[in-house]
Parts: structure tokens; C-alpha cells; sequence
């Protein structure tokens, strides 16, 4: 689970950034579902695993990064710009 939160947080920033783009930041509302998933699983995986691995960590950070500041550019753009 830990491995599938790092990929999703991966697909998360990559389109995250691509929402940086003006008039992409409508982008976010495709990003954001994916990153809250993969921080679910990540959240699971380190529980349910008795020892963190970083992989998990990483995860759960680049999913955090994705949840906060695409809501905040969805904030600011409006929600569409």
C-alpha cells in the first residue's frame, strides 16, 4: 500500500505542476482526488505495517503537498482558472 500512495503521489505533484500553467488550474479537481486516495493508503500502509519505510513517508508527504496547495490554488483561481 505504501508503494501504490508513493505513485499516486507522483502522478499528484507531476499534475500539480502542469495546473501551475495559467489557465490549467482547473486541472486541480482532477489531481486532488487521487492524492487524498493515495494518503489513505498511505496512512493504512504505515499503520497496518508495524515499521514505517520511507517509501510510505514520501508518499504521504507528496500527497499532502498536492491536497494543500491545489486547494489553494483552486481557492485563488476560483475554483476554474
Amino acid at each position: 500500500m505504501q508503494v501504490a500512495c508513493f505513485i499516486l503521489g507522483l502522478i499528484s505533484i507531476v499534475g500539480w505542476a502542469i495546473a501551475l500553467i495559467p489557465f490549467l488550474g482547473w486541472l486541480n479537481w482532477i489531481f486532488i482526488p487521487p492524492a487524498v486516495l493515495g494518503l489513505i493508503f498511505g496512512l493504512t500502509g504505515i499503520t497496518l505495517s508495524r515499521s514505517s519505510s520511507g517509501i510510505g513517508i514520501a508518499g504521504i508527504v507528496l500527497c499532502l503537498i498536492v491536497i494543500v496547495l491545489g486547494a489553494i490554488r483552486l481557492k485563488i483561481g476560483f475554483g476554474f482558472i
